[in-house]
């Protein structure tokens, strides 16, 4: 697939296939992917944990209160996002111009991984809500989580969805 066709394909999974496993070499090269994401200064100020077999599962369940996200007791790979500190020279940049460069970065990630997962086949959905504390007592993790994936095979009676767009001319302008 190119990357038009993997924009054009992925969408959030709420609906995994829970006796299907992933394979390692899917994975690894999700992982990869997301290895080669660009970041501020090349920092990389995230660090991924991935989940499976039961860690899985008990993320999963630190991502259903009040009723959201249900469907994530049914994937079997849960990668927990969470935040490092920056290289030096993206720190002062960061204060200097006042961007937040860690969420920018973490964002570009998710989407590498989610897109790598879409080209093996997968589906994903990028998760914000989330137990933190929970999260990081359950990964061993000292940064907070910024974002959970979770990942696995659609169910087969998962169709894609007309996606919801801003019109072209909406959305962009030239000068």
């Amino acid at each position: 697939m190119n990357f038009t066709e993997i924009a054009s394909t992925r969408q959030s999974c709420r609906s995994y296939d829970s006796t299907r496993a992933v394979e390692q070499q899917k994975l690894d090269a999700i992982l990869n992917s997301a290895r080669l994401a660009p970041s501020a200064c090349n920092g990389q100020p995230y660090h991924l944990t991935v989940c499976t077999g039961d860690t899985a599962l008990t993320v999963a369940k630190a991502t259903q209160s009040m009723g959201m996200n249900k469907f994530t007791s049914d994937a079997p790979i849960m990668i927990v996002i969470s935040e490092q500190p920056y290289v030096k020279s993206a720190a002062v940049g960061a204060k200097l111009k006042h961007n937040d460069y860690r969420s920018i970065d973490i964002g570009i990630v998710s989407a590498y991984i989610t897109a790598e997962a879409a080209a093996q086949k997968l589906g994903s959905c990028i998760l914000g809500w989330f137990d933190n504390e929970k999260i990081k007592t359950i990964c061993e993790i000292a940064g907070d989580v910024r974002l959970v994936i979770c990942i696995g095979y659609a169910k087969s009676d998962d169709k894609l969805r007309t996606k919801k767009r801003k019109a072209f001319e909406d959305l962009i302008k030239y000068k």
